[in-house]
């Protein structure tokens, strides 16, 4: 099970120098199907079901052959998306994970953050650079935005505002 909210950061705060390379591309979007390379040498096949707030998520360690073999069969009309993940200390304790977005989402940033309870992530009270929650807006989720024309979805969301 997975609990984590969701803000759509329009304004980046100060970086930490450390950060992870990730690669990630979907297989099928229902349920959501994913493989993830972080880094050069870790490679992960994540099933994910449900949408919003709380969400189902099963996820194991796989072979660079299989992500490879996985990497070939993207989702017809996705791409695989390219972004940087930053770990953040917040004042209250949790960790927020920024993502800052290269290839066809480059300019997009997301930042997230993990509970143990639904109570806990209901009281967490964001900081003011994390910008507009998307937790329940679905068009935010990854396999929406793998889409070739995800960029475009995004600049639409912004005249929205």
């Amino acid at each position: 099970m997975e609990i984590e909210r969701q803000f759509w950061v329009e304004k980046l705060p100060e970086l930490p120098d450390a950060y992870e390379e990730l690669q990630q591309g979907y297989i099928s979007l229902l349920p959501e199907i994913r493989i993830r390379r972080i880094g050069v040498s870790h490679f992960i096949l994540t099933v994910k079901r449900g949408a919003g707030l709380v969400r189902e998520e099963w996820e194991t360690n796989i072979s660079r052959l299989e992500y490879d073999n996985l990497a070939s069969r993207l989702y017809p009309g996705t791409r695989m998306i390219e972004k940087r993940r930053y770990h953040i200390a917040l004042q209250d304790g949790h960790i927020a994970e920024l993502h800052v977005h290269g290839g066809h989402l480059a300019g997009f940033n997301y930042v997230e953050v993990e509970f143990s309870t639904v109570e806990k992530a209901k009281a967490f009270v964001p900081p003011e650079w994390f910008g507009r929650e998307v937790t329940e807006d679905a068009r935010f989720s990854y396999g929406t935005l793998a889409h070739e024309d995800g960029m475009e979805l995004v600049r639409c969301l912004l005249i929205e505002r």
